[in-house]
This record gives C-alpha cells, structure tokens and sequence, in this order.
C-alpha cells in the first residue's frame, strides 16, 4: 500500500503538528504520546517514513532499530527509574493505527497482566 499524505509523525517531525517533544537527534524523535495508557508513555518515531512497521525496520536498517531501543531506555531512564516496557504494534488488527514505525514506551508503576492502562 503506497501512503499518498504523509503520516501524522512525519507532520510532527516536519513541525507542522505541535508536540511535546522530550527527545530529539537527526535519526529519530520522542514525544510525549496525546492519550497517555501509563503514567509516562513517550512515542519513539524514526525520522523516516521508509518503514511502516518494525519488521521493515529490523531487515531494512538494524541499527536505526537499535537506536530506537537506545533512546526508550534513555527516555526511561528520565522518566521511569530506567524501568519500562516497550512496544511495537505490527499490524491493523495488533492495534497498529499510524503506517510509519514507531516504539511505545511505557513506565512509571505498570503491573504484571496489563499492556499499560492506568
């Protein structure tokens, strides 16, 4: 499938949506997610719109996908005792809604058996 507008992160990477933004470098940004499931829930997107979900990212450019896991431990470090829990959703029917590959980190006093709802 060929995505004709761009998705929602590359509209925040290109500043045309406001976010609040707590990480950034020339290969990827992090963002506070708009409808937080724990207390903190940062959005880790890749600056390029190449890979749409992370399977993509894992065979076409390993070391961005490593980058990313990099930057959710830094962003947990900060914001969540360096404890967290990372997530891709891969797939529409996984819950995947935005096409442009992106990592869910979330912390701050999550227990066992959920995925994250406060």
């Amino acid at each position: 499938m060929t995505q004709t507008e761009p998705s929602i992160f590359t509209r925040i990477i290109d500043r045309e949506i406001p976010a609040d933004v707590v990480y950034e470098d020339d290969s990827v940004i992090a963002f506070n997610d708009i409808a937080p499931q724990a207390p903190v829930h940062v959005v880790v997107v890749p600056k390029t719109a190449d890979y749409r979900d992370v399977v993509e990212l894992a065979s076409g450019d390993p070391a961005l996908l490593a980058h990313v896991v990099e930057v959710a431990k830094q962003v947990a470090d900060e914001r969540a005792g360096g404890e967290f829990r990372l997530i891709f959703n891969n797939g529409e029917s996984a819950g995947q809604t935005i096409f442009h590959v992106h990592a869910h980190v979330l912390g701050g006093g999550l227990s066992e058996g959920t995925l994250g709802s406060k």
